[in-house]
């Protein structure tokens, strides 16, 4: 007999936790923008800025510590099968890549999916890009603006640069030269290319998929090529 993996308790804590996460990743991406953006302001604001992403980062310490004892399962078997949930406790600012997680867990919820599975891949990548591209244009703008050297100098470098890493075109008008600012460079291009696959991969795919209907519409015998004219 089948068991529901949806009846056991660590899959009930993630469809109550998953989005209360989101929002917190939220709020700590918009708290470390006030941190690194805003320079001129109050500095009471600043530590109020600090003290919401530290908040933030212990709900996530303690959502970690929740999973895995509701797993059940020894820390390294966890993290060998939960790796993701370890990359973004370190790493909060990766948060965005559980945005599959998030939807699976909303979905989980209704009965058909909202989206069709090429549309689903389409709005992954896009809010994914938007979110990355965004943490990362705050994290290497803060490594590089002062070093010595630098081209990324503004906020503004910094966005140009990220678009240019994630859609991997890269003119090399600016570029990082700080050692935190080549390895968020390394992650960004691996973000890109595997977020460009997939949208270019499910749009190849949709496509395909079009003209097979299409043609099996056809009479037999027809014998022109998918959507030309009668």
């Amino acid at each position: 007999m089948d068991v529901d993996r949806a009846d056991t308790p660590l899959d009930r804590w993630e469809q109550r936790a998953e989005l209360p996460l989101f929002y917190a990743s939220l709020l700590f991406l918009a708290a470390y923008s006030v941190r690194i953006l805003a320079h001129d302001v109050d500095v009471v604001w600043r530590e109020i800025a600090f003290a919401t992403m530290l908040l933030m980062w212990l709900i996530f310490l303690a959502d970690f510590v929740v999973r895995l004892r509701l797993s059940g399962q020894p820390l390294h078997r966890f993290l060998r099968t939960r790796w993701l949930d370890a990359v973004v406790l370190f790493l909060p600012l990766l948060r965005p890549l559980r945005l599959v997680k998030l939807y699976t867990t909303l979905q989980r919820r209704r009965d058909e999916p909202v989206l069709s599975l090429y549309a689903r891949v389409i709005v992954y990548a896009g809010l994914g890009a938007v979110l990355l591209g965004w943490a990362g244009a705050l994290a290497v703008y803060h490594a590089e603006r002062t070093a010595p050297g630098a081209t990324i100098l503004t906020f503004g470098d910094a966005v140009w640069w990220v678009c240019e890493t994630l859609t991997t075109v890269g003119y090399g008008d600016v570029t990082p030269v700080t050692a935190w600012g080549r390895i968020i460079a390394v992650g960004l291009m691996i973000c890109g290319l595997a977020l460009l696959g997939a949208v270019t991969g499910s749009f190849s795919s949709w496509l395909i998929q079009v003209f097979t209907r299409e043609d099996e519409r056809r009479p037999p015998g027809d014998r022109r090529p998918p959507g030309a004219s009668s």
